[in-house]
């Protein structure tokens, strides 16, 4: 039995069985593709096509603005028709390029196979910058700057993170089963920057298809191994999955490489290796489309830019008339009241449930149970923060550890008071650090 997991969180139902059996199938898009100018952590890439232009599959059409940024490629053939707001994801209104596809998928010329073993580490950076690769989990943090910290001879383990511990989503389990070759060619591609550093594919033993699969092909790489994980939420959170792996710790003040420690979603790794030996930018994920309203749960090969509404329709359809629609897993995801949003590059999942429970739930007072606290991965008191957080007690979230929140949700999913603990913690969070880049 592994041992490799982290104090505190909890089994939610999972609902993997919708869609884990669903190989990945590839589908085109229709109409109109959307293009956020921001779709990374850090500030938004800059348009570089005008209206009227007519692009290629893989062109550019927007620069990075700056280090911590990422550039945007079209998905598509076709007609820049205008550059204008648009809704997307979040609920906001976001700057996007809007390209009318002419449906026959020209594309830039690409460059033949590298050969990595003479690419130098200056070269591997540069292809993955130039690619507009981000953080695939979620997170969206451009990976040039995670893969470029200030002393690389400090890094000691590369951990591709393939735990998807959120529920409902198979997107990397599907992945893992049907192009190990591709995620482990990604992190051998990581691991020539880093001469000191080992590599770790990290899989939650509720996978042992997997497991099995992906230690039967490194079995003769000295540098990488596959380590197994205790099947529990948020067993994939960065910081947890660091201390499962390594016994290391990490709080909000640090960042993993202060661990010695890179941590890479399995798609990004992929994304890194089509980059970098064939000089392929990003212009397409894996998601799953699941729930109960859902006619077939799927998994699909995406275009960036493609609207939801189309990944609907690619499945079947609603099974029935959905009260909730997330984008990505129940846990963490974003509730979504539009399906004419795009397809970005941290988008892993569209959750089309027909009930909404949550609406249902009256809160009442906190009876100090306790839960809130056994469950917390970051060893706070979830209880507390909240009262803080209500009273606008900026100082005292502070010194209570506020900051240390994943905003995992295991609070507001254990609480019998049904508090909605995880946003109101949230909250404060945002207020705290919007204060600071005053």
């Amino acid at each position: 039995m592994t041992n490799r997991t982290f104090r505190g969180g909890l089994h939610p139902y999972d609902g993997k069985e919708l869609s884990k059996d669903k190989p990945i199938r590839e589908i085109m898009p229709k109409g109109e593709l959307l293009y956020p100018l921001s779709q990374h952590i850090g500030a938004p890439a800059v348009s570089i096509v005008e209206k009227g232009e007519r692009v290629l599959v893989g062109q550019m059409i927007a620069k990075a603005n700056g280090f911590v940024s990422a550039p945007v490629y079209a998905s598509v053939s076709g007609t820049v028709k205008t550059i204008e707001p648009r809704r997307v994801i979040s609920g906001d209104m976001a700057n996007c390029i809007i390209i009318e596809n002419d449906e026959l998928y020209e594309e830039m010329p690409l460059q033949d196979k590298a050969d990595l073993a003479s690419l130098t580490k200056q070269e591997i950076i540069e292809r993955i910058t130039k690619a507009g690769i981000v953080g695939m989990g979620g997170a969206g943090f451009p990976t040039h700057v995670k893969l470029s910290p200030k002393e690389p001879d400090r890094i000691t383990y590369i951990i591709i993170n393939c735990a998807e511990c959120e529920p409902y989503l198979t997107s990397d389990y599907r992945r893992m089963l049907e192009e190990p070759d591709k995620i482990i060619e990604g992190l051998k591609i990581i691991l020539q920057l880093f001469d000191q550093a080992k590599g770790i594919i990290a899989i939650e033993d509720n996978k042992p298809d997997c497991i099995d699969l992906i230690k039967k092909m490194v079995k003769d790489e000295p540098r990488i191994a596959v380590k197994s994980l205790k099947t529990k939420y948020p067993q994939g959170a960065e910081r947890q999955l660091i201390y499962a792996v390594t016994k290391r710790s990490i709080n909000s003040s640090m960042l993993p490489a202060d661990a010695g420690c890179v941590v890479n979603n399995a798609d990004t790794a992929v994304a890194i290796q089509q980059a970098v030996l064939f000089g392929k930018p990003l212009t397409s994920r894996i998601v799953t489309v699941t729930g109960d309203a859902i006619s077939s749960p799927s998994n699909f090969k995406v275009r960036m830019g493609m609207k939801m509404s189309e990944l609907v329709e690619e499945a079947g359809g609603f099974s029935c008339q959905p009260e909730k629609l997330i984008s990505g897993g129940p846990m963490m995801g974003i509730s979504l009241f539009d399906l004419e949003v795009p397809i970005v590059k941290t988008s892993s999942a569209l959750l089309c449930l027909s009930k909404d429970d949550v609406s249902r739930w009256e809160p009442s007072a906190c009876i100090n149970c306790g839960k809130c606290v056994e469950v917390c991965p970051g060893r706070i008191v979830p209880s507390r923060l909240a009262d803080y957080s209500e009273h606008g007690n900026l100082e005292a979230f502070e010194k209570a550890n506020g900051m240390e929140c994943c905003e995992c949700g295991c609070c507001s999913y254990i609480c019998p008071a049904k508090r909605q603990l995880t946003q109101s913690i949230k909250s404060m969070r945002k207020m705290i650090l919007a204060n600071r880049k005053k």
